[in-house]
This record gives structure tokens, C-alpha cells and sequence, in this order.
């Protein structure tokens, strides 16, 4: 960690409750919002915070797997999002979910015409926005903690 922990303080309650109460609890409310709140499918949301996951590094979210309903995506899953480009495992709508995310990392620029008329015709605008908000959570806050080497350490954050 890069962040000196208090003894016998848990190291992501110190630094985003109590090192910046005023920032890191409404983070972390934004960060829960996205699970809590979601209304994209299971497959699609896996595949864009996984692919997030790959690219800050993040050992939390990349080991971490979201459940709804008892439900988890299946453990070679993580693999395919890997390969989102090649993969039979992905219909439509989750391959275009990872490829989403890695663009929006990665060349935000480049969401060109040709990929938003994709996006359209496979996701309502709803959807986009909804997508886009939950990547912007896992890019930004993967990348604080990695970043502050808090990423192995990581839980999610509670009410």
C-alpha cells in the first residue's frame, strides 16, 4: 500500500470514510449505486466490469464476480471477456458490452459512428447511459485503488 494505515483500521474504510469522509463516502455511495441499481443484464454488465477489471489491474474486481438472483456468470467467463473479439460464448449485446468498455478505457476518442449505430441498435439509450456511468465507476475507482495499492485489500463499499 502507499497509504499508511492506522493499526487495526480496515485500509478501503479508513482512506475513502475516514481520510475524506465528504469525498470518499459519496464515491463509494456512487459505487454501490451500480450494482444496486442496474437494470442491464447480468452477461453484459460482467463482461464491461471485467474487461475494466483487466485493464486498471484491479486484483479485487478482477477476481470478484457479481451475483443476482444467486446467480454468477460461469467461471470461464473471464476468459471470453479476454477474447471478446473471438469468443463464441457472447451474444451481441455482451460482446459489444466489453468492447465498450475497453474503447471507453482505452480510445474514448475513437467511439465512432460505425460503433454507436452498433451500440444502437442493441441498446436503448437508457441502457448507454446507464453502461456508460457503471464504467466510468469501475475505471475511476479500480484505478484509485490499484493506484493506492489498496486493490488487495478491497471490498465493496456498504451503507
Amino acid at each position: 500500500m502507499h497509504i499508511d494505515i492506522p493499526e487495526g483500521q480496515e485500509p478501503i474504510g479508513y482512506v475513502w470514510g475516514e481520510m475524506v469522509p465528504g469525498i470518499g463516502m459519496a464515491a463509494a455511495n456512487f459505487s454501490l449505486s451500480v450494482y444496486e441499481h442496474t437494470t442491464l443484464g447480468l452477461r453484459a454488465f460482467e463482461a464491461a466490469r471485467l474487461r475494466i477489471a483487466q485493464i486498471n489491474g484491479c486484483l479485487f474486481c478482477l477476481d470478484w464476480r457479481t451475483e443476482r438472483d444467486g446467480q454468477k456468470v460461469e467461471e470461464e467467463f473471464a476468459d471470453a471477456v479476454t477474447q471478446w473479439r473471438t469468443t463464441d460464448a457472447f451474444d451481441d449485446r455482451t460482446r459489444l458490452a466489453a468492447e465498450y468498455a475497453e474503447r471507453y478505457a482505452l480510445d474514448h476518442h475513437g467511439l465512432d459512428d460505425e460503433f454507436w449505430t452498433r451500440m444502437t441498435a442493441h441498446y436503448s439509450q437508457h441502457e448507454i447511459v446507464e453502461l456508460s456511468m457503471s464504467i466510468g465507476s469501475w475505471l475511476a475507482f479500480g484505478r484509485l485503488n490499484h493506484v493506492l495499492g489498496l486493490d488487495a485489500v478491497c471490498v465493496l463499499p456498504t451503507h
